[in-house]
């Protein structure tokens, strides 16, 4: 297996991000999203990852400010990885990371949509265990929670995202 390398985005980077994206989900809206998110206010660019390997992107991961109840809280999505390069750890090595410089920049809480079976393998846990709610209609497990070392519980209620998640269809 080829070795790859977790790194913070930069500059010159986006074109290979959306490809990642695109290939990742056989569609445009993921890597629409994301190029919506780096515009937005909701944008924190230390917590937008790629992994690398041979001097190519082949991973993305980001996390962008939400709100509950008034208070900061961070979305994690999405998250690609290239399809030949999946089964490798590539996804993981990433959402521990993004986890990892959460904890670091004094995050308290990271809400995801997602399969159970694959994000609590990182700590996530239905996020209405921690009064959490999402703004769509899904089952209770797929809309997840993972606090972090400053979790205090100030983060309560409906989940309020970026409006460019309005345009992901």
């Amino acid at each position: 297996m080829e070795r790859f390398r977790i790194r913070l985005e930069r500059g010159g980077d986006q074109a290979a991000i959306r490809a990642v994206h695109t290939a990742a989900f056989g569609r445009e809206a993921e890597s629409a999203l994301v190029d919506a998110l780096r515009a937005s206010d909701a944008w924190l660019p230390g917590l937008s990852l790629v992994a690398e390997a041979a001097g190519e992107i082949i991973g993305h991961v980001l996390l962008t400010r939400a709100t509950a109840g008034g208070e900061p809280l961070l979305a994690l999505a999405p998250l690609a990885v290239r399809p030949d390069r999946r089964r490798q750890g590539v996804g993981s090595a990433l959402v521990r990371t993004a986890l990892d410089k959460a904890e670091a920049a004094g995050e308290r809480i990271v809400v995801v949509l997602g399969d159970p079976r694959y994000y609590g393998r990182f700590g996530f846990e239905p996020a209405s265990r921690h009064g959490l709610r999402s703004p769509w209609e899904v089952p209770d497990e797929v809309y997840q929670a993972r606090p972090l070392a400053g979790y205090a519980g100030h983060q309560r209620g409906m989940v309020t995202y970026p409006v460019a998640f309005a345009a992901v269809s």
